[in-house]
């Protein structure tokens, strides 16, 4: 499969038409659709359903298109890299972060560095731990942040003393706003909104004392700002980590730690045997 045809796939569905694809791509109409049918020949697959308004992707041309995005953004970040004249700091480092206000660590030492090397640029892509983990072992990214266990056989570790406090985001006028910290025996009737990536890993028996079966689970969410919203909406209260969505002054929003205290050790992480830019290895020296 040649990294052109990609190209065209994914045009097409981005731009849900054969017709528009072609005319961004600059080729004719019969050249992108026989280019696309040799694709679905040589996968074997049906990739696009063809109707009479739009073009929409079945469930293998999805996943196609997660993995064309992931290629062709290795492919653009590995021509910055070579391409870079010898000796000079410059170029683009890609870091995965899962939600913690303890991003602070990279965007510190990622100013220090732009201070040094100022044609340095840095990109920041949000996830859970899973996409985080996923991104490093594609190469997508250089540098991971995590909040759960790191896996050790297969990334190296850099060490951060920082870690993050477990609690309870609801509305002010809840009747538990009013106290300074809540038990996890007040939560066990609440619906409860969590992330999805603590669902069925354990981590809600480590900070709430029940496993997910023994809650009342009402929502999940991938990144805390969309739990927000269903917190504001009346759904549930929302099991997260402080620091992430300011509760000062207007915010309708508040707070509450757990107590006994619960938390998280937050991770750098790199993989292992990976062969940095230098670049990323000028971030990863000022994060050492």
């Amino acid at each position: 499969m040649e990294l052109r045809v990609l190209e065209y796939f994914l045009a097409v569905a981005r731009e849900e038409s054969i017709t528009a694809a072609a005319n961004a791509l600059h080729l004719s109409q019969p050249t992108l659709s026989r280019q696309l049918k040799d694709m679905e020949d040589e996968l074997g697959k049906q990739l696009f359903i063809r109707g009479s308004k739009k073009i929409e992707l079945t469930d293998e041309g999805k996943l196609l298109r997660k993995r064309a995005q992931e290629i062709m953004q290795l492919v653009n970040k590995t021509k910055g890299e070579i391409s870079t004249d010898e000796g000079a700091v410059t170029g683009d480092v890609y870091i995965g972060a899962c939600e913690t206000d303890g991003t602070h660590i990279i965007t510190d030492a990622a100013k220090r560095v732009t201070d040094k090397y100022p044609e340095v640029r840095f990109h920041i892509i949000s996830g859970d731990d899973k996409a985080v983990e996923e991104m490093l072992d594609n190469e997508i990214i250089d540098i991971g942040i995590v909040l759960d266990n790191v896996d050790y056989k297969k990334y190296d570790s850099i060490k951060t003393d920082y870690s993050d406090n477990w609690g309870v985001l609801i509305k002010k006028d809840s009747p538990l706003a009013a106290c300074n910290t809540v038990k996890t025996s007040d939560l066990y009737d609440e619906p409860l909104i969590v992330s999805r990536q603590i669902l069925g890993n354990g981590v809600l028996k480590t900070v709430l004392g029940k496993s997910d079966e023994e809650l009342n689970i009402a929502a999940t969410y991938n990144l805390l700002y969309n739990g927000t919203q269903m917190v504001k909406s009346g759904l549930g209260y929302a099991i997260c980590i402080d620091g992430i969505i300011n509760t000062s002054g207007d915010s309708e929003l508040a707070f509450i730690p757990i107590e006994p205290p619960i938390n998280t050790q937050m991770h750098i992480i790199l993989k292992k045997g990976n062969i940095f830019s230098k670049a990323a290895q000028a971030l990863i020296d000022e994060l050492k």
